[in-house]
């Protein structure tokens, strides 16, 4: 639901009742991931998507029942060998998908209103709800926020270790507290997905699915050196949502001209700019300069920290005579190990847009755990982060 937070929460604020289809769960090859949403208000307008397509009709029924009988229900769609035109995904995956009504009135819509507010805002929200469980509890909500996001919490959240959250399920209060220390695990590590719990808050009792999204501020990636090959790279990091730095220490270089599209531009040593800078383990830190006395400083201090990815350009002189530099000022073969160079993955890229298509694709790969080999005549997955499908009843939930 989040990933479309900004248009819900207009409609928050004008008052609309919607309900809104948000993907739990997914396996096999599904189109979209937990937490893809599809809504749809009183007036029948319908925003976002939860299947690509395959199942859209379907949920759209789905949410227009839910806005009038004020029922959540949580369905499964999945491809039907019998009849390819029956509702269904033809992809051959399966799709768990929960419809929940956001009324004026309704319980939910507190908690679902202030997870969507802080989203479209742009600041860091997870939001819990009760996915399967005691017909009473499904579709119930809370909200997670970081404890520097409001520091002194509003007039009606309540602390966790951790941040605040707002809402509550209306079961076992340990439930709520436990849930929403669950939910913020999710919300530091960037992640969106289910959790098992028993009702009254433990790791045992009747088990409830709670799924978890999570808003965060889009992932950094920090260009160093202000060359033709970082302009390229610049527009592919937009594109793939990254919030964009270009640092070099040559002013001549690194100017707005050069770089429109960046979010950011910065004039000063590469080393020393990432010695005050903040990233994360998301992060992704890509060196350009390929010119040892920007290199070696930067590079020593970058694979020492815990971001998600390092690669340097160069050819494979440059990289072996960089890698000595290296080792001489104490990196040690373990941290090396972590440096992607020469950067990216063999495309035969020349331009700097392959180049940048090269480096980019290296990146996801690393991210998403993919071998970047041709899925021609491959047999692994096509998608290496799939969440499984919990059990439990799967259909109408009253």
């Amino acid at each position: 639901m989040l990933d479309i937070a900004e248009e819900l929460n207009r409609w928050v604020e004008q008052g609309r009742d919607f309900a809104v289809a948000t993907v739990v769960a997914v396996g096999g090859s599904a189109p979209r991931r937990p937490g893809a949403a599809l809504a749809v208000d009183a007036d029948g307008t319908a925003i976002g998507s939860v299947s690509g397509g395959c199942v859209e009709g379907a949920v759209y029924e789905l949410c227009r029942q839910a806005l009038e009988d004020g029922e959540s229900v949580l369905e499964r769609f999945g491809y039907s060998d019998d009849d390819a035109f029956a509702v269904g995904l033809t992809c051959g995956g399966i799709i768990d998908i929960l419809v929940t009504p956001v009324r004026v009135g309704d319980r939910v819509r507190p908690a679902i209103a202030a997870g969507l507010e802080a989203a479209a805002s742009g600041g860091a929200t997870a939001l819990a709800r009760i996915v399967t469980g005691p017909a009473d509890l499904v579709g119930r909500a809370l909200v997670v926020r970081r404890r520097e996001a409001d520091e002194n919490g509003s007039r009606n959240s309540a602390p966790y270790d951790g941040g605040f959250y707002e809402g509550g399920f209306g079961a076992h209060p340990e439930l709520d507290r436990t849930v929403a220390a669950e939910a913020g695990a999710f919300l530091d590590a960037g992640r969106t997905g289910t959790l098992e719990i028993g009702e009254q808050g433990s790791r045992c009792g009747a088990p409830l699915t709670v799924l978890v999204e999570s808003s965060v501020p889009p992932p950094r990636m920090i260009v160093f050196g202000a060359i033709d090959f970082a302009s390229a790279l610049v527009r592919v990091g937009k594109f793939l949502n990254y919030r964009v730095t270009v640092c070099d220490a040559r002013p001549v270089f690194a100017t707005e001209a050069r770089f429109p599209e960046a979010d950011e531009i910065v004039v000063e040593w590469p080393h020393r700019y990432l010695e005050r800078t903040e990233v994360d383990a998301r992060t992704v830190l890509c060196v350009l300069t390929h010119d040892a006395k920007f290199d070696v400083p930067l590079l020593r201090l970058a694979l020492r920290l815990p971001v998600a990815y390092v690669g340097a350009m160069g050819s494979r002189r440059t990289h072996l005579d960089r890698n000595i530099r290296l080792r001489e000022v104490g990196v040690t073969e373990l941290e090396l190990a972590r440096l992607r160079s020469p950067i990216g993955l063999d495309l035969g890229a020349r331009t700097p847009e392959e180049t940048a298509l090269s480096i980019a694709a290296e990146i996801v790969a690393d991210r998403r755990g993919g071998s970047g080999v041709s899925l021609t005549g491959a047999h692994t997955p096509i998608h290496h982060d799939a969440t499984s499908v919990p059990t439990g009843r799967i259909g109408s939930v009253a």
